[in-house]
């Protein structure tokens, strides 16, 4: 494979984006070859690939994505600069400061966004992606079915999981999703972003929160919520769960479910990377009232 700066120099060539001077790679990234590329005039860019081609439409789905959150949901998101089967390119945004300004400011649009694009169906027009794997997004009426079947039932023919996950596991899983009806709110679709783990949260030059690195789909709002929740989010975020859950009038049980909806994310983690941060651990515990 080529350098990650001259793969990216190169695609970005390719699609005729000729007076970039220096690219230099970009950090926090776990699937994609990712870099922040200086053009003649002093500005940058931010320029995301594929070293291999198997993940062909990703990176168009990833711009549709953005597009829709801002359009749909008035979301802040990068601008696509440019998006093809090869190269994504996007206007450049700023770390995230520590405050809980940034995190109020978060809650307030993630509560629009859930609360004014509900939907009667489940799932997008298309599939996309999770990191490398396919994001299943069939169309369904029924959230409980869509969930067991394209969130979590979907991850168990990984081979990594498979590696991972015993029979028994396997079985409570399935337990586990006969019962969803019992164990999560009946609640209708609204856009989410899929991905939502604070690194995706970044800011404006003008210090407003944008997001990066969707993987949306209509499904329960409580998909966004419990991947912020549960992946150690900065403490100056506390206020961010308070505030969204005024907003959206969450009800107060909604930390004791935030687990079963987050096998979804861990069963991803676990289908792709050799360390799973724990994945795998956390996955078997939540299962664990479901084996017999």
């Amino acid at each position: 494979m080529s350098d990650p700066t001259t793969l990216l120099s190169e695609r970005l060539h390719a699609a005729g984006i000729t007076d970039v001077v220096a690219v230099e790679p970009a950090t926090g990234g776990l699937a994609a070859v990712a870099g922040l590329a200086r053009r003649a005039g002093g500005t940058s860019i931010f320029a995301k690939t594929f070293a291999e081609q198997t993940l062909d439409g990703a990176l168009e789905a990833e711009a549709e994505g953005l597009v829709a959150l801002r359009t749909l949901g008035g979301v802040t998101t990068p601008d696509v600069l440019h998006a093809d089967r090869d190269l994504l390119v996007l206007s450049m945004l700023c770390p995230r400061p520590s405050t809980e300004a940034l995190w109020e400011q978060l809650a307030h649009a993630l509560a629009h966004l859930h609360t004014t694009t509900v939907s009667s169906r489940f799932g997008w027009h298309r599939d996309n992606w999770l990191g490398r794997r396919r994001q299943i997004n069939t169309w369904a009426d029924d959230g409980f079915e869509f969930f067991a079947r394209c969130r979590l039932l979907r991850w168990l023919d990984e081979p990594r999981v498979r590696a991972a996950l015993d029979a028994p596991d396997r079985s409570a899983l399935e337990r586990l999703c006969a019962r969803l009806p019992e164990l999560l709110p009946d609640a209708r679709a609204c856009l989410t972003h899929g991905d939502l783990w604070a690194q995706n949260v970044l800011a404006t030059p003008d210090g407003r929160p944008a997001l990066i690195d969707p993987a949306v789909s209509y499904t329960w709002a409580d998909v966004d919520l419990a991947h912020l929740w549960t992946t150690a989010p900065p403490p100056e975020a506390q206020r961010f769960f308070d505030l969204y859950a005024e907003l959206t009038s969450l009800d107060r049980g909604w930390r004791d479910r935030m687990p079963i909806l987050q096998l979804r994310q861990h069963l991803a983690v676990l289908a792709q990377f050799d360390d799973d941060w724990g994945a795998g651990d956390i996955v078997r515990t939540t299962l664990a009232p479901f084996r017999k």
